[in-house]
């Protein structure tokens, strides 16, 4: 039996069309709706980000000066090398053109063009005629940026105090990194529109902010004076078999700081293949014990509160107890009949302990303070060290004998330097400093602020601790300091090292010469400090360090001879 399928009428046909198509038009309206209005924004953002490109234009660093003009590092002009990798069309051959003018193994850059992205660096701060020859190849995806490059001109000159700048031109120690905001200027930007072929497009986009160049620094630092002290260290390092060292050459009046340099040395153009341990600048960072060179405070304060004349005669024997411990002259010796002048110039740890000791803990540990123990200096640098001070409630029963002569206690080459320029200077402390000025826009030098200066001793104890520190040179301990036409105050220093992993000391020295001249009219102020030398005393390896380097010193900067003091007191001289 044959049965008939009713159609459907025409109508319901049609309204089942009309329905479907009224559904796919409310989809699409409604995908119009969401991707025109809602989503809108985002997809204008993401178009825009795809044309639209972003170069960063670094600012030249400002250049670094001597007191004198003479540059102690610049920056050059170098190109940046990139990649767009999606744009590379034979990483292979690419790797291959690039790597001897990069100095890279070419696999190292196959590599590097395989990776994800729009932007890789290939090189950082290429000279500018390798870079012209990049230019020339017309790779595609390859691009070149502007940079500069830091240099150092002269290498390992000044380079602890200078310091070094890293692989991105910031500054990573020295004072390229104290003054990184002053140095570094501000980047500028550069916003242009590009098709996806990489091609500017005509009417687009386009922003250029230029970038502001640094400010260069004029420092302290007198380039002739310092490459003479450092090659006078290398020497006096090498004769005396040391470890190292460090000098420091100071005007006491204003605090600037001509020389300072320490061993071993390293180029600051190849810091990063210098060991680690030869980054440092000592000076300012390291501390150590600094031995008979502290006799000076001993004396200072014992004059200053009138404790002690002039004209008073100690009996001093080569030994003394106090506590526990006995402590010795360098030699045995009868006990001596000693003036103040006596105990310093020929450095008698016992004479030394016997005047501590009537000045009292108390008195010697405010004096220490005051003449810039256990604080920082101030000089603007970064890591400076504070050195080791304890209060007084804390010192050993045998602080009374240690801390005198120097032991106990540890201070920077560059604040015993201040001690010395105190006495120099009147009595007057003044904070060492680094740094002349800056140059502003305009090309002009503006000076740093005018140190702060504060009296320690008068000027009356500061002139008879010179007469003494001038017999030291004249008749003890210094007498390898002493400067033809020159009258020379100084102190030698000879300490013991403690030991590193225990209490007590081991059988190593640092041996120190600090004085200054002319001794009637003090213009410099030289520190020179030997670490470990197999000669051990200041008075053979570190004093003809100083009068080398301040013989020079006196030389260059034209300092006329000035006349003897007056001897102080001795019961030693004939």
């Amino acid at each position: 039996m044959s049965h008939r399928i009713a159609a459907r009428p025409p109508a319901l046909r049609l309204a089942a069309v009309f329905v479907a198509f009224a559904l796919g038009f409310a989809a699409v309206a409604a995908r119009l709706f969401v991707l025109q209005l809602r989503d809108a924004p985002g997809y204008v953002a993401l178009g825009r980000d795809q044309r639209i490109r972003h170069v960063v234009l670094p600012a030249s660093r400002g250049s670094i000066y001597d007191r004198d003009g003479n540059e102690l590092a610049m920056s050059l002009p170098a190109k940046g090398v990139y990649a767009n990798p999606e744009f590379v069309s034979n990483a292979s051959s690419t790797a291959t053109a690039l790597a001897p003018m990069l100095d890279v193994p070419s696999m190292d850059l196959w590599r590097t063009l395989q990776r994800d992205g729009t932007f890789v660096y290939l090189a950082r701060r290429v000279a500018p005629d390798v870079a012209e020859r990049i230019e020339r190849l017309r790779l595609p995806g390859i691009g070149l940026l502007e940079e500069s490059r830091r240099w150092y001109p002269s290498g390992d000159l000044a380079s602890h105090v200078v310091g070094f700048v890293g692989l991105d031109g910031t500054g990573l120690a020295g004072l390229e990194l104290q003054y990184e905001r002053i140095l570094a200027g501000r980047a500028g930007e550069l916003v242009v529109e590009k098709d996806p072929a990489g091609h500017l497009i005509p009417q687009g986009e386009s922003r250029h902010v230029p970038p502001v160049p640094g400010g260069d620094l004029v420092l302290t630092i007198d380039r002739d004076i310092q490459y003479r002290a450092q090659r006078a260290l290398a020497r006096a390092v090498k004769k005396n078999d040391a470890r190292g060292g460090s000098v420091i050459v100071m005007d006491p009046a204003t605090g600037e700081i001509l020389a300072m340099t320490t061993h071993p040395l390293f180029d600051a153009n190849v810091a990063a293949d210098a060991p680690a341990d030869a980054l440092r600048n000592r000076a300012i960072t390291d501390v150590y014990e600094p031995g008979s060179v502290n006799k000076v405070i001993t004396a200072a304060v014992a004059l200053e509160k009138g404790i002690v004349s002039t004209r008073e005669i100690f009996r001093v024997p080569d030994h003394r107890r106090v506590g526990p411990k006995v402590f010795h002259d360098a030699h045995p010796h009868p006990p001596m009949r000693m003036t103040l002048a006596d105990i310093v110039a020929f450095s008698s740890n016992v004479g030394a302990i016997q005047v501590a000791q009537r000045v009292g803990k108390k008195r010697l540990n405010t004096y220490l303070k005051r003449f810039g123990f256990g604080r920082r200096t101030g000089v603007g640098f970064p890591g400076e060290g504070e050195g080791i001070l304890p209060p007084t409630d804390e010192w050993w029963e045998t602080g009374i004998g240690t801390i005198p002569i120097g032991q106990g206690i540890a201070v920077t080459p560059l604040q015993i330097a201040a001690v010395y320029a105190t006495i120099a200077n009147g009595g007057l402390w003044v904070p060492p400093r680094l740094v002349r000025g800056v140059v502003d826009a305009e090309g002009e030098v503006q000076p740093a602020p005018p140190p702060d200066r504060r009296r320690v001793v008068s000027a009356a104890t500061a002139r008879t601790i010179t007469s003494m520190l001038s017999y030291a040179v004249e008749a003890g301990t210094g007498a390898e300091a002493q400067i033809p036409g020159y009258w020379v105050a100084g102190k030698t220093g000879t300490a013991r090292k403690p030991l590193e992993n225990a209490r007590g000391y081991g059988d190593e020295y640092v041996a120190s010469f600090v004085g200054f001249a002319p001794a009637a009219a003090p213009r410099l102020v030289v520190a020179a400090i030997l670490d470990e030398p197999k000669t051990v005393y200041g008075s053979i390896a570190a004093a003809p360090l100083f009068q080398e380097v301040t013989r020079f010193a006196l030389t260059q900067q034209r300092v006329p001879s000035s006349h003897p003091l007056p001897p102080p007191p001795s019961a030693q001289r004939p």
